[in-house]
């Protein structure tokens, strides 16, 4: 007798029901609090059903991963669906109810609908798990250095406007900048406007060997020259200083990090299988291509290339009735936004450098010479990389299927 035990996940609880395959209720929804007696309690109970008995529930953020591990290591049955999936099945109905027992019952009759396509629960590596959450935390880093970044470069517009584009230096592996570090020591232009340019080019060499950064004498006087002549809003004064140094230990603060987690994001990636054959490919950096990994996670579990296609959100979505057939449909935008940033990333890279021998920029420019709009071709482009993508990664770790 097959047997569905359905989960509805929240945070710190969860609300658990089961039924036969006749849509007996084997046991009328209870909650369960996420600790160790109640847990115990759970798993035996669920044993006492048979082994033909398996486990549903939605995939809801960080709350599923220690249920649905804790469970699967005990030898149960479990699979973790979209929300999305559940949310569309059993839609005929005219009340609208929305309670956790009847979530836990829908979860569980989708079950004894669906059983013969449940898939097992596979619980990420630990190497795996990590990469991901780092690679989030990169993404969260990154946004705040950009709107620290920007509040900097308004506030220096008042003391010193245009030190930003004085320097094209890049960020150190270490977070600094030359132009942020700059800031922190010449945050006013009057203070370059009060020194001799003989004066200005011996401090400036002296403070580009402190910091570690190359001296230039052209640097030096084109730093002279464009401090002079300016209207600035703020005066030279203590709390004006105070307000730039502020904003720019906050930057360095954040940059520094953001390269802390950056290297390690980078390490943990080395340690992958697929490693090597996806940094092989065109307009995959070093950072880009482990958020790639992290995001897609072992490709194995996608059972074809589409759905790797649809997890990403990518793909093209279908709108026709009898003889109305809509012609340009907007991709489904279902998965996950942290991979479909990085695709388009990728895509960008192609799309600046036109490598004319590699088959993704070739797509891309075939629908841009059809006068496709941008955000068409560049999806389009992107669901061809993640195709290839794919077949290449998957052909890499054949060998330790056979392994395994």
């Amino acid at each position: 007798m097959m047997n569905a035990v359905g989960i509805d996940v929240s945070k710190g609880k969860s609300m658990v029901t089961a039924l036969n395959l006749h849509g007996e209720i084997l046991f009328r929804p209870f909650e369960v609090i996420h600790n160790h007696p109640n847990f115990a309690t759970l798993v035996d109970k669920i044993k006492m059903l048979g082994s033909d008995t398996r486990i549903i529930m939605e995939a809801t953020g960080r709350y599923h991963e220690p249920i649905a591990a804790a469970l699967h290591a005990q030898g149960l049955f479990v699979s973790v669906l979209n929300p999305l999936v559940i949310k569309q099945f059993g839609a005929g109905s005219l009340r609208k109810v929305k309670s956790d027992k009847k979530d836990a019952n829908k979860i569980a009759k989708y079950g004894l609908a669906n059983w013969s396509v449940l898939r097992d629960y596979s619980p990420m590596d630990t190497t795996r798990q990590q990469l991901k959450l780092l690679s989030r935390q990169y993404n969260l880093y990154m946004n705040m250095a950009t709107s620290m970044q920007n509040n900097l470069i308004s506030l220096l517009d008042k003391t010193f406007p245009g030190a930003n584009k004085l320097f094209d230096s890049p960020v150190r592996n270490d977070g600094h900048q030359k132009w942020v570090d700059f800031a922190l020591d010449f945050w006013h232009c009057d203070i370059i406007n009060a020194l001799t340019l003989q004066a200005f080019t011996l401090r400036y060499q002296k403070w580009c060997v402190r910091r570690g950064y190359n001296f230039s004498t052209a640097k030096a006087e084109k730093i002279f020259a464009a401090s002079a002549d300016h209207f600035c809003t703020l005066p030279k004064a203590d709390d004006t200083k105070l307000i730039i140094t502020s904003a720019v230990q906050g930057l360095i603060a954040v940059m520094k990090q953001r390269a802390t987690i950056k290297n390690e994001v980078i390490r943990l990636a080395r340690q992958l299988p697929e490693y090597d054959c996806v940094m092989a490919m065109y307009g995959v950096g070093d950072i880009t291509g482990a958020q790639l990994m992290a995001e897609l996670g072992d490709i194995r579990r996608f059972a074809n290339r589409g759905a790797i296609v649809a997890f990403a959100g990518i793909d093209p979505g279908v709108n026709e009735s009898g003889s109305y057939n809509k012609t340009s449909n907007s991709s489904s935008k279902r998965g996950s936004p942290h991979l479909r940033k990085t695709l388009f990333q990728v895509v960008s890279t192609y799309l600046k450098r036109s490598p004319h021998n590699e088959p993704v920029y070739c797509f891309l420019d075939k629908k841009r010479s059809e006068g496709k709009p941008f955000y068409v071709y560049m999806t389009a482009a992107a669901n061809k990389f993640l195709r290839i993508y794919y077949a290449r990664v998957k052909e890499s770790l054949a060998p330790f299927d056979v392994a395994e």
